[in-house]
């Protein structure tokens, strides 16, 4: 009996290992325990230039985002890719941020795709049912905003200051954050 268990542990082991979903199952029960999340912040005391001056991005047709248009709102920014399980694992939380806040014109979301083909991100989003926007860079993006690990997210105030900045999986659809957005959007 011993060794029908140290088998069947294995090959999940072996399975988890090597499908993305698997992972990303894994880490969004592990996320959901709500020990990954991290909080909004308190502004700095010293305003200073939005973060989001020098961010260059294109939607899904390849029209540049206008800066101009985040000014005045919450931005809640994500960097992804689909080959990341850890991506994987929180997209569906992000699903439900966007579906809550998608009709409040205060609000804007940039989800930032980063695969090397753009297209493996919009199969993935397509396959998933994921409505989210398709974001991809035009431009560099300034380090205070992502410094190269998946998935990063950020989330900005309406004077573009950063009052969440999260590297790694959490989860963005729990009672808490929409209370850490709503205090923001007010």
């Amino acid at each position: 009996m011993s060794n029908l268990s140290t088998i069947l542990l294995t090959v999940l082991f072996i399975i988890i290992l090597v499908n993305p979903d698997a992972k990303a199952w894994l880490m969004r029960q592990v996320a959901s325990t709500g020990i990954l999340n991290s909080s909004i912040s308190e502004a700095a005391e010293k305003p200073g230039t939005a973060a989001y001056t020098g961010l260059m991005l294109k939607n899904e047709d390849g029209t540049l985002i206008d800066s101009s248009h985040l000014k005045n709102k919450v931005v809640f920014i994500n960097f992804w890719a689909s080959w990341c399980p850890p991506c994987r694992a929180e997209f569906p939380s992000v699903e439900k941020l966007y579906n809550k806040y998608k009709a409040n014109p205060d609000i804007v979301f940039l989800t930032v795709n980063l695969d090397d083909n753009p297209a493996l991100g919009k199969t993935y989003l397509k396959e998933k049912g994921f409505t989210v926007p398709f974001i991809t860079p035009a431009g560099n993006i300034p380090e205070a905003l992502y410094s190269g690990s998946l998935p990063t997210t950020v989330v900005l105030d309406k004077k573009g200051e950063i009052r969440l900045h999260h590297t790694g999986v959490a989860d963005y659809s729990k009672d808490s954050f929409y209370q850490q957005i709503d205090s923001l959007l007010k």
